[in-house]
């Protein structure tokens, strides 16, 4: 991915809006209790085998990567969203045939008088 913008053959699998629950903080009220994590997730993928054969076995199955994506936030324990966010860009990358995945994770009501923070990622399989 270069500049935000996918290469012209690739195309893009997102999950917008999944949350999940978890503890995650620096501060020990949020060692405490979980917290809301709300994470937009875009893969890059090669849709045409998927929509070639009409199949699951050629796709990515979102199910599957939502499902792990929310385990995994579940149990984990990071002081830092930027932890959390490198963590579950690499778990897609090693789990699931995509070749980037471009991730914006966020925390409500963390800090007053904002909606929400967070960080914007953009993580690719390693070259040959």
């Amino acid at each position: 991915m270069r500049n935000g913008v996918p290469p012209s053959n690739t195309d893009v699998l997102y999950l917008h809006d999944l949350q999940a629950d978890c503890i995650i903080g620096i501060w020990d009220w949020e060692r405490q209790t979980t917290q809301t994590i709300i994470l937009d997730l875009d893969m890059g993928i090669d849709i045409r085998p998927a929509a070639a054969h009409d199949a699951i076995d050629y796709a990515v199955d979102y199910k599957a990567v939502t499902e792990q994506i929310t385990r995994f936030i579940g149990s984990s324990r990071y002081a830092l969203l930027e932890t959390l966010a490198e963590e579950v860009a690499r778990l897609v990358l090693q789990e699931f045939p995509v070749l980037w995945v471009r991730l914006r994770m966020a925390k409500r009501g963390a800090i007053g008088r904002t909606a929400e923070v967070g960080v914007v990622i953009e993580r690719s399989r390693p070259g040959p």
